[in-house]
């Protein structure tokens, strides 16, 4: 029985690493997909107006 309790911990452990795998995979495309790129092209555009700095403002 030494060796069922000691195969357990990593079957467990591989169970769940491929569980997390086909949801990462899952999650990918689709509606979530068009969620996740206009929230990159908003943090951009947020980016991209705080980089431009009126010139007339020299000292």
């Amino acid at each position: 029985m030494d060796y069922v309790s000691a195969l357990l911990p990593p079957a467990v452990m591989a169970v769940f690493f491929i569980g997390v795998i086909r949801v990462i995979v899952r999650s990918q495309g689709g509606a979530n997909k068009a969620k996740e790129d206009a929230a990159v092209d908003a943090a951009i555009a947020r980016l991209d107006g705080a980089r431009q700095t009126p010139s007339g403002t020299d000292a």
